[in-house]
């Protein structure tokens, strides 16, 4: 017989019965039935309860077992009584009397229980990752991710794609976030950078003439943390295609994440109709550019019937430039109570409140507006408002006023809360939109020019585009938002060197600085490059949305906590002396 083990905690069934095995694993618990104990002995692959009474010669020591101990059995497989199997266990028929134990590895006592559901702050649970791993859980989660990565992986093959490696250490580059910077000790003052993304490795790779790419790639973000988002590193499917345009990309990317989630997603529906959705549409519509199509309602501008009105606030702030009143419409909303809600909700994000009008019964059987501003408006403007809302009796509506960019993403949030609130929202699914149309361009706070997306995108119109407003240049540029998530984000690439020259003169780099900074790829542009264009696909988000999680750590094996500390392995950590010298480096003092 083997020396640890002839079988798995998850192999045994009634067909064994009779059978001497030996079984290797962890104490998920010991329990005493007044001379006999049971202990739910588990590995990799399930569970086993294992007993012994006061007749086995292993009573004895497992009668010392501590939780999570591991330790090797030999027993005898026997049936259990028909009123004791356990049908939520593969092995569930069957038990393990126990003749032999011997310890392997003691546990001591533990700082994080495995066995049970119960919550565990976030920094015990991640300083004990290996203990916090052993929970089904999150074991099941992390399988589940490895499972998604294989079908990735066998379904990119399947589309013609071939998988390629790229560097990990490399130059810096505008991605958007901060490099993570490496010293370099054979170039003393020089600094390679951890990469955001393989962008340029990506686009050069099509220039060298290899048709379809993709890679599972680690990417380095120096980012501020977010439940949807690890503030270090994080893995993303990339993808590049040779001689394609923006609908190719999107023809070829929607079997593959489709076929994902209709593989794992639990039998939640995916939902086949991909919109292409513009920016500025969404932006209007939904107050972000990822929004929840699970959620039926859309905003509308509703500013017209605000201007010159008898309501002071709305119609003296539509006297500014560049400002507007939205309305969220709020379906079977239309009680006092609902918006007395919605008001608190708005004053937890920093608002004063948000405007809102009720329409309800009136006396003589007509449909009545109720509410400050209603009787602002009058019930000429209010009944213009609710036949441009399509809303009737039992419906309400909510304002929100100003300049777009600032109450916007208020204004996302309370669409969201609206439609959970009044069970809008149908969280049996998976609803998809590409985004399409982003500006190249933005204006920063201090009022330069600076790309707002991707750098590296072809600018619709090319370069006559770009001879004009750089605000309103756009790109051919996309991101694919799921259940008010952003998956995937892409483009079509700038192949032109002459036009990237442009572009990033629009931005303020010099010439000299493009050619310093990514000379490699405008030095390939100039020998023949196709057009080409791609995406990336964050795998973490995606385990995320298939297990139904809403923190993404939860789905990722060994990551870092809220302030970018990895507190199991101690980073970041000091460096010695020594390591400064070969780095010809000095640390300042924090100030």
């Amino acid at each position: 017989m083997h020396a640890y083990r002839s079988h798995t905690c998850g192999d045994l069934k009634a067909a064994h019965a009779g059978e001497t095995v030996r079984l290797s694993g962890w104490v998920h618990r010991v329990r005493d039935h007044g001379g006999v104990l049971f202990v739910d002995l588990r590995d990799h692959y399930g569970m086993t309860q294992v007993l012994a009474d006061s007749d086995s010669p292993a009573f004895a020591a497992m009668d010392k077992l501590r939780a999570e101990t591991v330790i090797r059995i030999d027993g005898r497989v026997k049936l259990r009584d028909a009123a004791l199997v356990n049908p939520k266990l593969p092995t569930g028929e069957i038990e393990v009397y126990a003749t032999e134990i011997e310890v392997l590895g003691p546990a001591e006592e533990l700082p994080l229980p495995v066995f049970g559901d119960q919550e565990y702050p976030e920094e015990t649970r991640l300083t004990y990752r290996f203990l916090d791993l052993r929970r089904e859980r999150l074991h099941n989660n992390i399988m589940l991710r490895s499972r998604v990565i294989r079908s990735i992986r066998n379904r990119m093959w399947d589309q013609g794609f071939t998988e390629f490696q790229t560097p990990i250490i490399t130059a810096s580059s505008p991605e958007g976030a901060r490099d993570f910077l490496v010293p370099s000790r054979l170039h003393p003052g020089k600094f390679y950078a951890l990469p955001q993304a393989p962008q340029q490795f990506k686009q050069l790779i099509m220039v060298a003439g290899f048709d379809k790419y993709f890679q599972i790639a680690p990417c380095f973000r120096d980012e501020d943390p977010r439940a949807d988002r690890s503030p270090t590193d994080f893995y993303q499917l990339d993808i590049e295609m040779s001689f394609v345009r923006q609908e190719d990309v999107f023809a070829t990317v929607q079997p593959v994440i489709q076929g994902l989630f209709e593989e794992f997603g639990g039998g939640r529906r995916v939902d086949p109709d991909w919109p292409l959705i513009p920016y500025a549409e969404s932006l209007l519509k939904y107050g972000t550019d990822k929004p929840d199509l699970r959620n039926p309602i859309k905003m509308q501008v509703v500013s017209d019937h605000f201007r010159g009105s008898g309501f002071a606030i709305f119609a003296r702030l539509l006297e500014q430039e560049g400002t507007e009143i939205r309305a969220i419409p709020a379906p079977t909303g239309g009680s006092r109570k609902f918006a007395d809600r919605m008001n608190a909700f708005a004053q937890s994000q920093g608002l004063p409140g948000m405007g809102y009008i009720i329409w309800r019964k009136a006396e003589d059987g007509s449909t009545e507006a109720a509410g400050p501003i209603a009787k602002a408006l009058g019930p000429e403007k209010t009944e213009a408002i609710r036949l441009q809302l399509g809303l009737g009796e039992g419906d309400a509506a909510f304002f929100l006023g100003g300049k777009p960019e600032q109450f916007e993403p208020v204004a996302s949030r309370a669409r969201t809360e609206i439609g959970r609130e009044l069970g809008l929202i149908d969280e049996n699914q998976f609803k998809f939109a590409w985004i399409v149309d982003f500006p190249m361009y933005e204006k920063t706070d201090d009022g330069r020019i600076d790309f707002s997306h991707n750098p590296f995108s072809m600018p619709q119109g090319g370069m006559e585009a770009l001879e004009g407003d750089p605000l309103k240049v756009l790109g051919y540029q996309y991101d694919l938002a799921c259940n008010g998530y952003e998956l995937i984000s892409g483009a079509i690439r700038n192949h032109k060197p002459e036009i990237m020259f442009k572009a990033f003169e629009i931005a303020g780099y010099s010439a000299s600085e493009v050619e310093k900074r990514f000379g490699g790829m405008v030095k390939a542009f100039r020998y023949g490059a196709p057009p080409h264009g791609g995406c990336a696909a964050g795998i973490d988000r995606i385990v995320m949305l298939l297990a139904d999680e809403v923190n993404i750590r939860e789905v990722i094996m060994f990551p870092m906590n809220q302030r970018a500390e990895d507190l199991m392995m101690g980073a970041p950590s000091e460096p010695t002396n020594e390591q400064l010298r070969d780095l010809r480096l000095r640390v300042l003092p924090r100030e």
